[in-house]
């Protein structure tokens, strides 16, 4: 009697490399390495840029974050952290930033004065950063403690990890898979 034929499976086993294959999705994949490589682009408008440069000192410790390096070139960076008061001469220059910094992007609005004007109920001063570029996540306080940055970026980082990133960003190549 003949021995029966070995049966083909989408994932074989192999001794030689057991441990070493992960399963996942596309977009589990290309969101994990988005959300622990985030490289902020710091726009420190006024004070709250304080607690933003000591976010970047050895005791908070961003890099836990991949964050450690800020970008001080659009083109580099990913996610705009707009930290302090938003005059209106400041507004389109960061407007212009905004629009240099290649999809995807996210913002955060760190500080009283960037989410909502803070206690500048004036003529020169945007009332919110969200009136001219959308916001991700916003951070309360004037100014910020620095544990609230790193707060504000673990939840950045749970917004990354829930996007569809293939589907909204490759949506050519999905269809012409379907």
């Amino acid at each position: 009697m003949a021995a029966p034929e070995p049966i083909q499976t989408a994932a074989a086993y192999d001794s030689k490399i057991e441990g070493n294959i992960i399963f996942t999705r596309v977009d589990a994949a290309i969101n994990w390495m988005r959300k622990n490589s985030l490289w902020p682009m710091p726009m420190g408008l006024a004070c709250c840029a304080i607690e933003l440069m000591a976010t970047g000192a050895s005791r908070f410790d961003i890099s836990r974050f991949g964050a450690e390096v800020m970008r001080f070139s659009p083109r580099q960076a990913d996610v705009m952290i707009v930290a302090g008061t938003v005059t209106y001469k400041m507004a389109l220059a960061v407007k212009r930033v905004w629009d240099q910094m290649p999809e995807p992007k996210w913002c955060i609005a760190m500080g009283a004065c960037a989410s909502s004007g803070g206690m500048y109920r004036s003529y020169a001063v945007l009332q919110g950063i969200d009136r001219l570029i959308p916001v991700d996540v916003y951070i309360s306080g004037c100014p910020p403690r620095p544990e609230a940055l790193l707060e504000g970026l673990m939840r950045l980082q749970r917004k990354i990890d829930r996007e569809h990133s293939l589907h909204e960003q490759k949506k050519e190549l999905v269809d012409s898979l379907a």
